[in-house]
């Protein structure tokens, strides 16, 4: 994964479609919202006890609001509220997340093989799984340094990042990809992907210190600004931005925040990538090593997924 990162985001039949609600005909669901925000908000704090007053300021619902929905949650054993008043994920919410998982074998498949990998480089490993049009960061072994590197964060698949699961993709889908990118980018972007297709894994080649600007860029640039202004920013953009490693550029001193490679499910299509966070300078060789390390443990997995 190379570049900048941007965060990103979630959220019957017709002889009862006279009746449905917001939430049956497809349209979002408030209330809905709100119980997700909940929990989410304290799944994201699951070491602490939330306070009410920290719960409405964090969701923007309204006290009274968040006090129904936490009673409910309450009343559900989703979420325990101590004598103080505050709150916390409960053990109902646990025993479903158990039953979940045999939805997703892939963490459990994953396991051993990212623990090996870590143990043996010495570097903190995630697995990035593809749903929809987003990846989401579902394992993390040990502790990256790189902030935005934490489990449950998605990520947008578009360009430029997410290149592992898109370099393998039938040629229309890549096409449809690259063209969503910013065009100062897609003609680097091809010759990446190829690069990718040919050595086994994509790397992440940006500065962490560039990240915050970045981020902060981007938003500007998706934001309600003058055309000439957006034209600005993208060029930005790309100044700061240089999309992974081609062959003939590696030195003795390459800036590696991460190698990524990827899981490939019994379709023959990119599901997952197995990614290393050295966050450091490497000299070749040692990208090299860490490189054949990670495309190994991810083709452990992949084998470990066919039939």
């Amino acid at each position: 994964m190379t570049e900048a990162r941007t965060a990103a985001a979630s959220n019957g039949a017709r002889d009862a479609s006279a009746t449905a609600g917001p939430s049956e005909t497809g349209a979002p669901s408030p209330p809905t919202r709100r119980v997700v925000q909940t929990v989410e908000l304290l799944s994201r704090h699951a070491a602490e006890q939330l306070s009410l007053a920290r719960i409405v300021r964090a969701t923007g619902m309204s006290r009274a609001t968040a006090h129904a929905v936490l009673t409910q949650l309450t009343a559900e054993g989703w979420t325990v509220r101590d004598e103080d008043g505050n709150y916390a994920l409960g053990l109902g919410l646990m025993s479903v997340a158990r039953r979940a998982e045999a939805a997703f074998p892939l963490r459990r498949t994953a396991a051993d093989a990212m623990r090996a990998l870590a143990a043996d480089r010495g570097v903190p490993v995630f697995l990035a799984e593809r749903e929809r049009d987003t990846i989401a960061v579902t394992e993390v072994i040990g502790t990256p340094s790189v902030p935005w590197i934490r489990h449950a964060r998605r990520i947008p698949f578009a360009p430029p990042v997410c290149r592992e699961f898109i370099a393998w993709a039938p040629e229309s889908e890549r096409r449809a990809w690259l063209a969503a990118a910013d065009p100062a980018h897609r003609d680097r972007l091809a010759t990446v992907l190829d690069a990718i297709a040919s050595r086994g894994y994509s790397v992440e080649r940006l500065a962490d210190d560039s990240a915050p600007m970045l981020e902060a860029l981007s938003a500007l640039r998706h934001s309600p600004v003058t055309d000439p202004l957006r034209h600005r920013l993208s060029a930005m953009i790309t100044e700061l931005i240089t999309i992974d490693y081609l062959p003939d550029e590696l030195g003795e001193n390459n800036a590696v925040v991460s190698v990524a490679a990827p899981i490939f499910g019994p379709a023959g299509a990119v599901i997952a990538s197995v990614v290393s966070c050295p966050d450091a300078h490497l000299p070749a060789a040692a990208l090299r090593e860490l490189a054949a390390a990670t495309v190994t443990a991810a083709e452990s997995i992949t084998a470990s997924l066919r039939p």
